[in-house]
């Protein structure tokens, strides 16, 4: 366990919470699956009480680039899975019919999400001028989550500046976590959340595939926290003596987009394979998917990629074969990389005090790694 000062944030593994079992990649990111690329734009602005229009703003956006190419031309395989739809994303439905993702994907706040949108259509028809004239219109994916709490979010901060400045990111960037881009006013488990990331490498005879996922975590109640199983949210609310009485615990309404990236060959049904285990890395966490809570996963594979012009009679690709056991080690790492990553975003995301002074603290890490060494897991 490294030494911690209460100031100072880091990720997991850093802290000696080391979670699963399997090899996390090099930067244990989304990014370490070949050609992904994650930008963030931040807006932090302003202090006190909500002027609509005005602020405080606590918000961004957040953009996951699957290859550096022209993804509208260039396709990839992906599946979308809803497992609490509690939601406002766009997009869905084509992804789920069609098996391909067309556009990056784009997270951000719930009322942002028609002006995100309009910005990443105004982008994508800038780089194919041919889009609704010669060819197909674009389906642009966004998902969200809801930062209402910290942001004043009717007053709908995120520009087209803001989503091209998240969509130009460069490639070898690595990933910010914590309340940074669509994370900024995000909270999980009662505490400072956002943007968290994870990656596993499996061994070479399964492979030697990656798996990476990013989540948007705003979700979880903070007695219900669990962290490598250990009921730590029940013990800070113990040490503090702040247990919510009985009959008046707070509801679980949060929501949590995790996105799932890997270059192994997987076709869109295996794709959704793997987002159906995104709740199980979710559970170790603690939660139980509330009602109001909008919960879903994106999976895409850059393995091959689907050329948009090209239409022969038959297409062919290569697929992982089901009967091997690499899919089970990668079903293994898609519950670890899920749980990893919304643990990081906790480490990570700092203090913050929004509008209306309400205030996200940070999760204490002193007294959480104490917590784990007292149960034997740092």
């Amino acid at each position: 366990m490294n030494e911690v000062h209460p100031d100072r944030r880091m990720r997991a593994r850093e802290a000696g919470i080391i979670l699963g079992t399997l090899t996390p990649g090099s930067t244990n990111s989304i990014v370490d699956v070949a050609g992904v690329r994650v930008g963030h734009t931040t807006l932090v602005k302003g202090n006190g009480a909500l002027v609509r229009g005005v602020g405080p703003v606590r918000t961004g956006v957040t953009a996951i680039l699957p290859h550096g190419d022209d993804l509208f031309r260039w396709k990839v395989p992906a599946a979308a899975q809803v497992f609490n739809g509690f939601g406002k994303t766009i997009g869905l439905v084509q992804v789920e019919e069609l098996g391909q993702l067309e556009t990056p994907i784009l997270l951000t706040n719930t009322l942002n999400v028609g002006r995100v949108a309009d910005a990443l259509v105004a982008f994508m028809v800038e780089q194919n001028p041919a889009i609704g004239v010669t060819t197909s219109t674009v389906n642009s994916v966004i998902c969200e989550c809801n930062d209402g709490f910290l942001n004043d979010i009717g007053g709908r901060h995120v520009g087209e500046q803001d989503v091209r400045a998240a969509l130009a990111v460069a490639p070898g960037t690595p990933v910010l976590e914590g309340n940074v881009g669509a994370g900024t006013g995000m909270t999980t488990y009662g505490f400072a959340g956002g943007i968290g990331t994870a990656s596993r490498r499996l061994a070479s005879v399964h492979g030697g595939y990656t798996c990476g996922a990013l989540v948007l975590s705003n979700f979880g109640r903070r007695g219900d926290l669990l962290i490598n199983g250990v009921p730590v949210g029940r013990e800070l609310e113990e040490q503090r003596q702040k247990r919510e009485a009985q009959g008046e615990a707070r509801r679980e309404q949060g929501s949590i987009i995790v996105v799932l990236a890997t270059d192994a060959p997987l076709d869109a049904r295996q794709l959704g394979r793997l987002a159906r285990r995104v709740p199980l890395g979710l559970a170790r966490t603690g939660t139980y998917g509330g009602h109001g809570s909008g919960d879903l996963a994106l999976a895409f594979s850059t393995a091959q990629r689907i050329p948009h012009d090209d239409a022969p009679l038959v297409h062919r690709v290569e697929v992982l074969n089901e009967r091997h056991p690499a899919i089970d080690a990668l079903f293994a790492a898609v519950v670890e990389v899920t749980e990893e990553a919304v643990i990081n975003a906790l480490c990570a995301a700092h203090s913050l005090e929004g509008r209306d002074n309400h205030y996200a603290e940070a999760l204490p890490l002193i007294e959480t790694l104490a917590i784990l060494k007292r149960y034997g897991r740092v």
